[in-house]
């Protein structure tokens, strides 16, 4: 039987393709930091925070306890629009998007290594080829991270153990953030384009594609205009 861990599977896409995967005859263990909202006999969940310093013991557990990773998705995320006053907010978007992704792989990337084969998922961002001053702490962490798992891709992608790259405009989920939402698209749509890239197992996704064109269009753009803002 195929297993999937899940890190961030509470609501959004998490939860979604938690549900997806069970009923495709996966076993699946969660990892978050509120209870788990899903009862099967196929899924196990962990209450576990990423950015808590114990959080790689609780991954290495749950990965003992299943026996083997055959796919892993790092769905957790945090986002906030920036607030002068608080900071903070910024800082933990980084450490939970892109620090957290990074302790996941120190634990998960050495158990597929040994299995010789698995699948590492970082859902990303298009917002990771801009600069953002509305929230810079969540581009920032999304740039940080689709570098990071390209790069950790090419390297381990001989050894047989994949490294994906989703990176999604704006999914109907809290984390769609701002006034203005172009191209916003379902959670089921997302579940779809995670579910085929599972199957074929991409070094990047980026989705919706004309969405991806314009970022990549805009991006020169956003960059000159803040760096004249200064």
């Amino acid at each position: 039987m195929r297993h999937a861990t899940i890190i961030g599977n509470t609501d959004g896409i998490g939860l979604a393709l938690t549900r997806r995967l069970l009923s495709e005859g996966w076993a699946v263990t969660g990892l978050s930091r509120r209870p788990a909202t899903v009862e099967h006999e196929r899924y196990v969940h962990v209450a576990a925070d990423v950015t808590d310093p114990a959080y790689p013991q609780a991954l290495s557990r749950a990965l003992a306890a299943a026996g083997r990773v055959d796919l892993c998705v790092y769905a957790a995320g945090v986002g906030d629009l920036l607030d002068l006053a608080d900071l903070a907010a910024q800082t933990r978007a980084i450490e939970v998007n892109l620090l957290g992704l990074a302790r996941t792989a120190e634990v998960v990337v050495p158990h597929m290594l040994t299995a010789g084969g698995g699948h590492l998922v970082g859902l990303s961002s298009l917002a990771d080829a801009l600069i953002t001053p509305q929230a810079p702490g969540y581009a920032a962490s999304k740039a940080g991270m689709s570098s990071y798992l390209i790069a950790l891709g090419a390297t381990l992608r001989p050894r047989g153990v994949a490294v994906s790259t989703v990176r999604f405009g704006y999914v109907d989920t809290k984390m769609a953030l701002g006034p203005v939402k172009p191209m916003m698209i379902t959670v089921d749509r997302a579940v779809e384009v995670l579910m085929r890239c599972v199957r074929t197992r991409p070094a990047v996704v980026s989705y919706p594609r004309r969405m991806a064109l314009l970022v990549r269009a805009a991006a020169p753009i956003v960059r000159v205009r803040a760096r004249r803002s200064r």
